[in-house]
């Protein structure tokens, strides 16, 4: 079962993709560990890509892509696994298709958590952090006991900049430009899947299996 998830910035794929590698025994993986990991092990492919991570580039597609092809082969990946922030463009997502026909592969379901943007606004902006002990909270789902004080460790809780909402709609802005395109290219491969993600997680969740199944 291969998987890749789908979402704007905020809408809770990164949550759902973690709880569908956990039923379904899959690893979940995004391309930042996999970045990470390999710059952290001194790859030749992680040395490629922290050429253009130390110039501020990003990294560029086809390595961005041998870096996952490199990951999936591993065991662990020979049932499936879910792909949580790449493809973001239809370049990637093209280029991805070629590598995996190349190993007689496929992707099975595209799944994009749909939230409306003046959700996501609403829910970043209301986050709050701890710069203290790395602490989150969200002043309506999560909100500390008390005002604006981290629970854990007494420090004062701040708005970061990326939550901010002017930052969250440059944000959305790139991904309806970039990323959403992805919808049609994965829609006429019949293996787009649309889920709501104004609901409380769990029933986005049981949503979701419902389609991949038990």
């Amino acid at each position: 079962m291969k998987i890749i998830m789908l979402g704007a910035p905020g809408a809770g794929k990164g949550t759902q993709a973690k709880q569908i590698a956990e039923k379904y025994h899959i690893p979940h993986i995004s391309t930042g560990d996999i970045f990470r990991a390999n710059i952290k092990n001194g790859t030749q492919l992680g040395k490629e890509a922290k050429k253009y991570m130390d110039q501020g580039m990003l990294v560029p597609d086809e390595l961005t892509t041998n870096l996952l092809v490199d990951r999936i082969k591993n065991a662990d990946c020979e049932n499936g696994y879910v792909l949580d922030g790449f493809p973001r463009t239809i370049p990637q997502a093209e280029c991805l298709d070629q590598a995996l026909a190349k190993m007689d592969d496929a992707v099975d379901y595209a799944i994009n958590v749909d939230v409306p943007d003046e959700n996501i606004i609403r829910r970043m902006s209301g986050r709050r952090a701890c710069l203290s002990c790395g602490a989150t909270y969200h002043i309506q789902y999560h909100p500390p006991k008390a005002d604006n004080t981290c629970d854990v460790c007494g420090s004062q809780l701040v708005l970061r900049d990326d939550d901010k909402p002017e930052t969250v709609k440059k944000r959305l802005e790139v991904y309806h430009g970039q990323t959403q395109p992805l919808m049609d290219y994965y829609a006429a491969k019949n293996i787009l899947i649309q889920v709501d993600g104004t609901q409380d997680i769990e029933k986005v969740f049981a949503d979701i299996v419902q389609v991949l199944g038990e």
